[in-house]
């Protein structure tokens, strides 16, 4: 069974799609041990509650020095016996010294098709707001595990969807989370727990 901690730092839309995809069985061999928020107020906090799934909060405000925040960020994860990290519409940097403990072994969900719109300052309504801008017709959602760049780890799963013209950025935000977000997330969770992804040279191998 792999073990899942899921960091989130809002309203927890993708966690509530992890949760419904594992109901249904479209995720199996898999479990969520720990939510963990940058934010008290964060709404994903509470589904977890109602699931009946630890929860925890951790902060930079809370510690003196950078450092200290990794450090403890480190130390929650490993103490939740994690196997796999899932950002989840988490909008903490993740440390160097996390990556590191967990190689191959975090994944995030970015709400574009990488290596388009995406890097630093590419997040939330920001990525829809530069695809409209540069007026793309497709955009979409990649799924990619998570090394000491931004947006540059591995890709798993990527998802393509529609822009229509007289798209708006939260218009264009709620097709990508409902048709590829919300999919090929719990996808990529599945594949992993059954043994289907590994890593060779920087690219993923899907196994049949």
């Amino acid at each position: 069974m792999l073990k899942l901690a899921v960091m989130v730092s809002g309203g927890g839309t993708n966690l509530q799609a992890i949760l419904d995809a594992m109901d249904a069985g479209k995720i199996t061999n898999a479990q969520i041990v720990r939510v963990i928020s940058n934010s008290t107020k964060a709404y994903a906090l509470e589904r977890a509650k109602r699931a009946g799934i630890a929860t925890a909060c951790i902060t930079r405000k809370q510690y003196p020095e950078p450092e200290q925040f990794d450090q403890a960020l480190l130390a929650l994860l490993q103490e939740s016996g994690a196997d796999l990290v899932v950002l989840a519409g988490c909008l903490v940097v993740i440390p160097q010294c996390v990556v590191d403990a967990f190689p191959n072994r975090i994944i995030n969900i970015h709400p574009a098709l990488i290596p388009s719109f995406c890097g630093t300052g590419y997040y939330g309504l920001k990525v829809h707001e530069q695809a409209l801008a540069r007026g793309v017709r497709v955009t979409g959602a990649t799924v990619h595990f998570v090394d000491g760049g931004t947006d540059t780890g591995p890709i798993i799963l990527q998802k393509a969807v529609e822009v229509k013209q007289d798209d708006t950025p939260e218009v264009l935000q709620r097709r990508v989370m409902e048709q590829a977000e919300w999919v090929i997330l719990p996808q990529a969770i599945h594949l992993i727990a059954n043994g289907k992804v590994r890593v060779e040279d920087g690219r993923v191998i899907l196994m049949a």
